[in-house]
């Protein structure tokens, strides 16, 4: 326990350093997004409902502020997992004790830490931007958001096997943030089959606290069931798939390729 703590701990501090170091890069990503959230925002007040702005304005808050963390936390591994392909370092992940499957989520957690300190600035900012408060309640959404999280991490794990195999799937990655931004955006009342895609009912719950002020005890049994299943399944699917990814790239030999 203490070596894989420290192993996320290393990790962690290298996501921040390579944050730090590159910090024009680091900078530009926020201001982009919160470029991309102004625009949203204006756009409401220009060719929406003013009697509704209040309430859209809330909406976009929450959805992009979590169309920017799910798209984080899916990418992250894909590109991490390229990266040291295209450095020719990845085959050193294969020969740590801990297994590169740790090494990964040791990765990717930090990933998560780092970017959900990005996502507290980025609400702050964007409600002082508009004037619109959200229901901030952290006994609610954590819980919530951890779950939530969780099956992030399985759909992020899928991303990493097939960069495992194919390597360069920037392509496949620029396309992903279009589905994260219609998976975050689209509500479950809209569209109610998307109650079975990876951590949109996380979303959808998270979203009836910040704006309609629920608390844990207003969501039903069936809400909950929903929840953790889809991170159940989903954490166990992303892992099987990238077990069975990383044992086809050994088989083949494709680990030292790019």
């Amino acid at each position: 326990m203490t070596t894989l703590w420290n192993v996320i701990r290393v990790n962690t501090k290298k996501e921040y350093v390579e944050m730090k170091r590159y910090f024009a890069n680091t900078l530009s990503l926020l201001l982009t997004f919160y470029i991309i959230f102004l625009a949203m925002f204006f756009g409401i007040q220009v060719i929406g409902d003013p009697a509704e702005a209040g309430a859209n304005t809330q909406f976009i808050i929450v959805n992009y502020i979590f169309w920017y963390f799910a798209m984080m936390t899916l990418q992250s591994i894909g590109w991490t997992v390229s990266d040291e392909a295209m450095r020719g370092t990845l085959e050193q992940l294969y020969m740590s004790p801990m297994g590169a499957w740790r090494i990964l989520l040791s990765r990717l957690s930090g990933m998560i830490f780092i970017h959900f300190l990005i996502v507290i600035l980025l609400l702050f900012l964007s409600m002082l931007t508009t004037g619109e408060w959200l229901n901030l309640n952290p006994a609610a959404t954590i819980p919530i958001l951890l779950l939530t999280i969780a099956s992030m991490i399985g759909v992020g794990f899928m991303i990493a096997g097939l960069s495992i195999i194919f390597k360069q799937i920037s392509a496949f990655l620029q396309i992903l943030q279009f589905i994260i931004m219609g998976l975050t955006f689209v509500p479950l009342s809209v569209a109610p089959y998307l109650i079975a895609a990876p951590f949109v009912k996380g979303v959808d719950m998270t979203r009836q606290i910040m704006i309609h002020n629920y608390t844990l005890a207003d969501f039903s049994i069936s809400d909950y069931s929903w929840l953790i299943a889809n991170a159940v399944v989903y954490g166990i699917i992303g892992v099987s798939v990238y077990l069975a990814c990383e044992r086809y790239a050994m088989k083949k030999g494709l680990l030292g390729h790019y």
